[in-house]
């Protein structure tokens, strides 16, 4: 059960450390979104895509939901569902706290120096969907306040990506309840 935990948290850590695919061209500039308004993005993202990475392997119907702490941080909840819908539940806790306008700082093991990078890229107007990636181009995702969107959302989220150089025809879209 412990490895079930501490496995996910190395990889997220060494994956902070570049060893994970890269999605982007780095020679294009990212930017975060130049405000967000950290009250309004609290609470539960249901995850619409993302780029492969190592511990997402065979995750379904996957959210990450956010809080705040009593000392300031954001406390992160990431869940999945192993192979199928009703598949066994994981579930990722961590922290994170804010660098700059629409950058993040994510732990999932605390007494490790490292941390990653979670730089909102996109958000609608409405606080439905948030786009997410990293300037290293090792990860990336598409969220979404409800399991499903749009194709216009859709299209809007894949083309933030496409601005700041990611290779969207490398996304994965998650199965989702719905």
């Amino acid at each position: 059960m412990l490895r079930r935990y501490l496995l996910p948290c190395l990889v997220l850590t060494l994956a902070a450390c570049g060893l994970n695919g890269n999605y982007r061209d780095t020679s294009i500039p990212m930017e975060s979104v130049a405000q967000l308004d950290t009250e309004r993005y609290l609470g539960l993202w249901y995850e619409i895509a993302r780029f492969p990475n190592r511990f997402e392997e065979g995750c379904v119907g996957v959210t990450a939901e956010y809080g705040l702490l009593e000392n300031g941080r954001i406390s992160v909840t990431n869940s999945c569902r192993q192979g199928t819908l009703d598949g066994e539940l994981e579930v990722a806790e961590g922290s994170a706290r804010i660098a700059a306008p629409g950058q993040l700082k994510v732990k999932f093991v605390e007494w490790l120096p490292f941390e990653g990078d979670y730089w909102v890229i996109g958000l609608s107007e409405d606080y439905s969907v948030s786009v997410v990636g990293v300037p290293s181009g090792d990860f990336g995702w598409i969220l979404a306040r409800e399991p499903q969107i749009s194709d216009e959302a859709l299209a809007e989220a894949r083309a933030v990506l496409e601005r700041f150089g990611y290779d969207t025809s490398r996304l994965s879209y998650t199965l989702q309840e719905g």
